[in-house]
């Protein structure tokens, strides 16, 4: 296991994560703290939650496993997030004080903790004034009850507004963003990721691997089965079977993941993981997973080193679909300035 630093801070995780969506639905307690054992035996640090997952059983199943590893607690850095509904009433969603206040401190219970290390804010809230959520965000920190802030689902600007609003107020910086990045899905970086790095901030990529679409358990024009994501649902989201199946696109970059696999004795997971951890700001990548194979598998990606040509050659057949302006070829060359003269 490699690591990285959280982001702009000097809190120190691995560059892969164990990200716990799964806990209480597709995953049960006996199989969470197989996870958790798996993942923290072999060498991962920073474990991943939030209030909604499975209405708050993922953080609460996490809190058992952790009150029961007192030693391996010292070594987890532990992220939560908040501002989905957790109620059917007007203020049991937002990023308002008083929102935030009574998820934040409702996931402290479940974890069983009076510390959280990571608080996100699971996306942007149009409603309530960005200056109130980073106050509190930030007389959180000033209270102990959290270390360091993030953020995910945000786009490029509200997170440089956030930024530079927290830092005209004097408030504590944010540190991360988890965003939805992938060798399919790779949008994000004509804004986002500039932004992310403009601020120091460090990317916690979710759903790295599509949706199970780049493990390479899929087959073209050949309906999902079994008990895989897709088999049991296939229109689950955006990561739907029927308009990612016809896109040649997405075939394109599944066949080169498959040749560089076969080239390194490596699985197509593995190197869908791999490049991901190689690309600028990424601090941890995400690994969702409802077996301990699984988790197993995607760790080993750890060990897995890409040459530059295979990199290369990976971003470019997966290179994303971008109009002319503002981010295409020629809309880039405006933004340049070329080389200096030597």
């Amino acid at each position: 296991m490699r690591y990285r630093t959280l982001g702009n801070s000097g809190a120190v995780v691995s560059t892969y994560s164990l990200g716990t969506m799964t806990f209480g639905a597709e995953a049960d307690e006996e199989m969470a703290n197989a996870l958790l054992d798996t993942y923290v035996g072999a060498g991962g640090t920073l474990v991943d939650t939030a209030d909604v997952y499975s209405s708050g059983t993922s953080e609460e199943m996490i809190g058992s496993w952790l009150a029961s590893h007192p030693t391996e607690r010292k070594q987890i850095v532990l992220a939560t997030k908040g501002r989905f509904a957790m109620g059917d009433g007007p203020n049991d969603r937002g990023t308002s004080r008083r929102h935030l206040h009574r998820a934040l401190d409702d996931s402290l219970r479940r974890l069983g903790t009076e510390h959280i290390d990571l608080y996100q804010l699971h996306a942007w809230d149009p409603l309530t004034p960005l200056e109130e959520t980073l106050r509190f965000l930030d007389d959180a920190i000033r209270s102990g009850k959290i270390s360091y802030y993030g953020f995910s689902n945000f786009l490029g600007w509200q997170l440089t507004k956030a930024v530079h609003v927290a830092k005209a107020l004097g408030f504590t910086a944010p540190v991360t963003l988890q965003p939805q990045y992938n060798l399919l899905v790779r949008e994000i970086e004509s804004e986002i990721v500039p932004a992310a790095l403009d601020a120091g901030l460090g990317l916690l990529p979710w759903s790295p691997l599509g949706g199970g679409w780049l493990s390479g358990k899929y087959q073209r024009d050949t309906d999902p089965t079994g008990a895989t994501r897709l088999g049991e649902d296939p229109a689950r989201g955006m990561e739907a079977w029927a308009p990612r199946n016809k896109k040649e696109r997405t075939w394109r970059i599944i066949d080169a993941v498959a040749e560089v696999a076969t080239e390194i004795g490596a699985t197509s997971a593995q190197v869908s993981l791999a490049w991901l951890e190689a690309q600028p700001g990424v601090t941890s990548v995400i690994l969702g997973a409802r077996s301990v194979e699984q988790v197993t598998e995607n760790l080993s990606a750890a060990h897995v080193q890409l040459s530059a040509g295979q990199l290369d050659r990976l971003g470019a057949l997966s290179s994303p679909v971008v109009s002319d302006y503002p981010y295409g070829e020629a809309a880039v060359a405006q933004r340049s300035r070329g080389r200096l003269p030597d």
